[in-house]
């Protein structure tokens, strides 16, 4: 491992490495990831292990558990150590991180949302019924706290509020600043990568101002791809594939 760096309010230093990773997320104290061959691994301790041999370009763990989507936008969800097929709607990135609601987008950039009472008792290969949400995304992440973000193709960021048993919404709020990505930690922290493979975290959220006031940049050794928050832990891939684990 090599020495750690400071960035903006922490420092940063290898974490366990897959080599190359793709995608990683992080919640609830797991952290799981996709590497270029599109196989799923769970990190337990400092060691990376694969979660079977079904290939997923997007995997995500929360308080609904670990969801993931292959590489036709078939939809699963890890139950009792396997991936069981979800069937009900084809999504091309997914996450389970919000209040117990799972909510993903399509490759036509439309926004669908599993209640949490459906997520949490799904265990068989039964057809589920997704709700659409208005609007259109290209990402989107959920906070157990304050709500959901999202970014569209015009790389435009947006916030809203989420019921996660109806999962009805307030109006989308759009935010200042772009971003290709977006991802919310458990506690609400906001982090986002831009096209550039800038890292920016969100200040100023709270209760009353959910959707903050300001950006600042977290600097980084390299271009970045894809980020994660959870308790104190800002996990990054960087554009090589290379995993970085940031305190808090």
């Amino acid at each position: 491992m090599t020495d750690g760096f400071l960035v903006t309010g922490g420092i940063c230093m290898e974490g366990p490495q897959q080599f190359p990773a793709v995608q990683i997320d992080a919640g609830q104290g797991k952290v799981v990831m996709t590497d270029s061959n599109n196989y799923a691994y769970f990190l337990i301790g400092s060691q990376w292990y694969k979660m079977g041999l079904l290939t997923l370009k997007h995997v995500s763990v929360g308080p609904a558990g670990i969801w993931g989507v292959d590489l036709n936008n078939r939809v699963y969800e890890y139950v009792a150590g396997s991936f069981v097929f979800a069937n009900g709607e084809s999504l091309r990135q997914v996450d389970a991180g919000g209040d117990g609601q799972v909510v993903g987008v399509t490759d036509t950039s439309t926004i669908h949302c599993l209640q949490s009472t459906i997520a949490s008792v799904y265990r068989e290969q039964s057809t589920l019924s997704w709700i659409t949400l208005p609007g259109l995304l290209m990402y989107v992440s959920c906070s157990t706290k304050y709500g959901c973000w999202g970014v569209n193709s015009a790389e435009n960021i947006y916030f809203t509020k989420v019921t996660p048993s109806t999962c009805g919404i307030s109006d989308w709020i759009h935010v200042d600043g772009l971003a290709v990505k977006v991802e919310t930690g458990t506690d609400g922290s906001v982090f986002v990568v831009n096209r550039v493979g800038e890292v920016y975290q969100r200040q100023g959220i709270d209760s009353r101002t959910p959707q903050g006031t300001s950006w600042t940049q977290i600097p980084m050794p390299s271009r970045v791809s894809h980020v994660s928050y959870d308790r104190g832990n800002l996990w990054v891939v960087t554009d090589n594939g290379t995993i970085l684990k940031c305190l808090y």
